[in-house]
């Protein structure tokens, strides 16, 4: 499977939907929400979702906005990096009719964690400390900087946010 399909550029995305009066957007939303079904490996729903968000006058939307979050929140747990749940940010950037924000928010985690399974992450080519990235260091196997993303180091847990 190749990661980098679910890339997409935030800033163009935002741009065509309002170029096209919310068509692309429609589309953004399928694509992010694929993803995310994907990524959580996960039987997509996303046609289906878009079609109540669309009988129920955007209500199944608004909470589409939570379990989008709550799929963030276990594509995050996949990973084996700290916990994260933005699912209440976006159900109330949902409910004020901030959809695109959310859209905008959720497409840049996804290609950050797209970065980092690359390893391209924010701590270079390995990813953060027990190695999340494809090189030495991913995976069960010890590698440069710990045992993988499902062990410990020998020095206890660190935030793999913080490279020190």
């Amino acid at each position: 499977m190749d990661l980098y399909y679910y890339k997409r550029s935030v800033g163009v995305a935002i741009l065509l939907t309002f170029l096209t009066c919310g068509i692309y957007g429609i589309y953004w939303y399928y694509q992010v929400l694929t993803s995310l079904y994907r990524l959580n490996n996960l039987p997509s729903n996303a046609g289906l979702d878009i079609v109540l968000t669309f009988i129920t006058c955007g209500i199944y939307g608004i909470y589409l906005m939570y379990k989008m979050g709550k799929m963030e929140s276990g594509m995050h747990y996949n990973m084996g990096l700290p916990p994260r749940d933005d699912s209440i940010l976006y159900l109330i950037l949902g409910i004020f009719g901030l959809s695109i924000i959310v859209y905008a928010i959720v497409q840049s985690n996804i290609n950050n964690m797209v970065d980092q399974m690359h390893g391209r992450g924010p701590h270079g080519p390995h990813g953060g400390p027990g190695g999340f990235g494809p090189g030495p260091g991913f995976g069960p196997g010890p590698g440069p900087q710990g045992p993988g993303p499902q062990g410990q180091n020998n020095q206890g847990p660190q935030d793999p946010w913080n490279p020190n």
